[in-house]
């Protein structure tokens, strides 16, 4: 069985001969660069490339994830689409440094008022950038509504982009994997790249057709761009949702967020790609909750200290209806060491993880900077050894 095959066994809910085994690894910065450190920021290609190629050479089934080059920065971190103009979104940008950080002060002009918001880069080193809006645009319901009046739509030309650049990926990749793509956000988090997390967390209490407006849009506004991508050629949409986890309880979660989150994943799933929700904090509440949202699969399910993670306990409350991707911790085990302390946790791991199917080994979160080659082997090794059926 070849790992494309072994992937999709798993996610249609059958048995394959062993758990697919592979490695979360972002297409720039962090590892990738520790590994490739001539790769450019702006060279996206070659970076999913190359991802592709360490997978290989450590002998993973590949998952590959596109993001950058893929979707748009501003859909992944944050504001309004400040990548077209038209007569009535007129974009007027200052571009300045703020110590470490590329900052972007954005007054867009529409018919009806102006919207701001700014937009950061920051440089960490290594190759690595962190993204944000650290200024929102939507401060009040009125930069909502010129939002929803006039936000540009997506461009014509973007389905033809994301087809070729799948494409590009597919024929690297052969039967040695699946494809991925970091598509938009499940509506919370859509919902906190607009307006502030502080508002954002009690808004649904103290103004709720505001908070409804705002959920909604978040859905709509990218209806486009979901469609394109399932027809790009992917294989899974890896959609975030880790916003509400950690600061919502499970019962205003399933009363305020839930049937938002489900009507979006009936939208992402509609043309037959499954979703993988993606919540890298606090998920344990939201167990019985992500059956209802309905995503085919759901990651990582960190272990502590970087969530509350219990795979034995995910797998037993979830009763198989989504397909779980973890969850051994990127930073504290595979990045440090020892080799017999990941070996004795990765056997742990899948032994747990493939008991009745519904499992995909994975590092609980993107590989760190750094991590040596020589643990992240003893991983891969030591889930293909113990993962068999």
């Amino acid at each position: 069985m070849n790992s494309r095959e072994r992937f999709l066994k798993v996610i249609n809910g059958e048995i394959p001969d062993r758990v697919p085994v592979t490695l979360f690894i972002i297409e720039q910065g962090h590892f990738i660069n520790s590994i490739y450190p001539e790769l450019q920021q702006e060279d996206y290609i070659k970076g999913q490339l190359r991802v592709i190629e360490i997978q290989k050479q450590l002998g993973c089934d590949v998952f590959v994830r596109l993001l950058y080059g893929s979707t748009p920065l501003w859909i992944m971190y944050g504001g309004v689409n400040t990548d077209r103009e038209t007569e009535n979104w007129e974009i007027h940008c200052d571009d300045y440094a703020r110590g470490d950080s590329r900052v972007k002060t954005y007054k867009i002009k529409t018919p009806e008022g102006e919207i701001y918001q700014e937009f950061s880069t920051f440089y960490k080193g290594n190759g690595t950038y962190f993204y944000n809006c650290t200024v929102h645009p939507v401060k009040n319901e009125k930069d909502l509504d010129l939002i929803i009046k006039y936000e540009p739509k997506m461009d014509t030309e973007y389905p033809g982009k994301i087809k070729e650049h799948v494409s590009v990926i597919k024929n690297a990749l052969g039967n040695d994997g699946i494809i991925g793509i970091w598509s938009p956000h499940g509506p919370y988090n859509n919902a906190s790249s607009l307006i502030d997390l502080s508002t954002l967390y009690s808004l649904f209490l103290h103004d709720y057709p505001f908070y409804e407006k705002l959920m909604n849009f978040s859905i709509e506004r990218f209806t486009d761009y979901i469609n394109a991508i399932s027809d790009s050629g992917v294989d899974v949409h890896c959609i975030g949702a880790n916003v509400a986890g950690g600061f919502i309880g499970k019962k205003l979660f399933d009363k305020y967020i839930l049937p938002f989150e489900k009507k979006y994943m009936d939208i992402v799933q509609a043309k037959g790609v499954p979703a993988l929700y993606h919540n890298c904090g606090e998920i344990m509440n939201y167990i019985e909750s992500y059956i209802e949202v309905g995503p085919k699969l759901v990651e990582p399910f960190s272990p502590f200290p970087l969530g509350d993670g219990d795979l034995a306990e995910a797998k037993k409350r979830s009763h198989g209806k989504y397909v779980i991707f973890g969850n051994v911790d990127q930073v504290n085990v595979l990045l440090p060491g020892p080799i017999d302390r990941i070996k004795e946790i990765t056997r742990k791991t899948v032994e747990t993880g493939k008991k009745g199917g519904n499992f995909i080994l994975q590092s609980a979160d993107f590989i760190e900077f750094g991590t040596p080659l020589e643990n992240l082997r003893a991983f891969v090794e030591t889930g293909i050894k113990y993962g068999g059926y």
